[in-house]
């Protein structure tokens, strides 16, 4: 195999240790840019092979082509998620892959850390006693055993949520558009609908993906719906919410408290130190003034077995391409448009090697 040239964009120190670790055994020449795959430098991917991007590059019709133009031939997402690349133009012209599942339980316990830390008012608490206050007023949680927590989504990282969230004594209704009755029966848990998960839940987590269903689900007409106080997580994608009808349900007292690990408007500041501006999102900068309100920047899935395995899998998409191998984890235009229960069989889809 001739030498592979690949242009690593939004690299981060903690990526290029180790990328270039694992890249050892694979031995492609990877040039890393520390800013995102944008319009105004994509000529940067000129004669390369491949580009690897991550969330927060977006990469459209016109980008596509350019990229083809350049040379490029593989898009490799290190990332679950693949609505930041424009599927219908890579169609036929570019081929794609990502990292479909890198560590399940980093992201559900992240989720479940959210949930402990605004129950118990850690936060608040953490602060207090740093300022020799050692008052309880205000820290007052509730027993999450023998409460309802409502799992919407039970993909990978919704299945290992619901065991945890059992293993508290919780009761669990499930949400999924393919639901798996069998897994439901083996946890004690139920599907249920959206209505009535909004209606008995005390705890709400968003594991699903963005679809055109799902965009804004939680919004002004299903915040009503919840039970007051609800505490709602979102570890999913950000434009499951609709942000300025979240923060009038945290000022009505409708939603408890809110842990957010995405934001619909992140790409402009998540994974970045501002701490040095101004915040120029007046949406975020309201969010970040609620005390029972917690926003970490996309962490969940950053734990090092899962930097392990999206590096490998990432390296594994692009050498299994240049060999001339099927490609596992390759998202196509035809395929994804599809409902997960209806994908075509390998021989149906011409246009990838599903």
């Amino acid at each position: 195999m001739d030498n592979i040239r690949i242009a690593f964009f939004d690299a981060k120190p903690y990526d290029t240790e180790i990328f270039n670790e694992l890249n050892r055994d694979y031995g492609f020449t990877i040039k890393y840019f520390k800013f995102h795959l944008t319009p105004d430098n994509v000529l940067l991917a000129q004669g390369y092979d491949a580009v690897i991007i991550f969330v927060n590059d977006t990469v459209d019709a016109s980008m596509i082509m350019q990229l083809k133009e350049y040379g490029v031939k593989l898009i490799a997402l290190r990332s679950a998620g693949f609505n930041n690349v424009d599927l219908k133009a890579a169609l036929n012209n570019i081929r794609v892959v990502r990292v479909p599942a890198y560590s399940p339980h980093a992201i559900a316990e992240h989720t479940v850390a959210l949930m402990l830390t605004l129950n118990r008012k850690v936060h608040r608490a953490y602060f207090r006693t740093r300022d020799t206050n050692f008052a309880l007023q205000g820290l007052m949680g509730f027993d999450m055993y023998g409460k309802t927590a409502g799992v919407i989504g039970t993909g990978r990282i919704g299945k290992v949520l619901v065991r945890i969230l059992r293993g508290f004594g919780m009761e669990v209704l499930l949400n999924d558009n393919y639901p798996d009755e069998k897994f439901a029966t083996e946890t004690g848990s139920r599907y249920a609908p959206l209505q009535e998960i909004y209606r008995k839940s005390d705890i709400i987590s968003l594991n699903c993906p963005l679809t055109r269903e799902t965009e804004y689900m939680i919004n002004s007409s299903s915040i009503a719906m919840m039970k007051r106080g609800v505490m709602l997580i979102n570890t999913g994608r950000g434009k499951l919410i609709r942000t300025a009808d979240l923060i009038e349900g945290l000022k009505s007292g409708q939603i408890g408290s809110a842990g957010l690990d995405v934001y619909e408007e992140e790409s402009r500041f998540f994974f970045e130190d501002l701490s040095d501006r101004v915040l120029a999102d007046d949406v975020l900068a309201r969010l970040l003034t609620f005390n029972n309100v917690i926003i970490t920047s996309h962490q969940g899935f950053f734990t090092r077995e899962a930097m392990h395995n999206i590096a490998e899998t990432t390296l594994r998409n692009i050498d299994d391409y240049f060999a001339g191998r099927n490609l596992e984890n390759e998202v196509c235009f035809n395929c994804s448009n599809l409902p997960a229960g209806l994908k075509p069989e390998k021989e149906a889809c011409s246009s990838c090697t599903k």
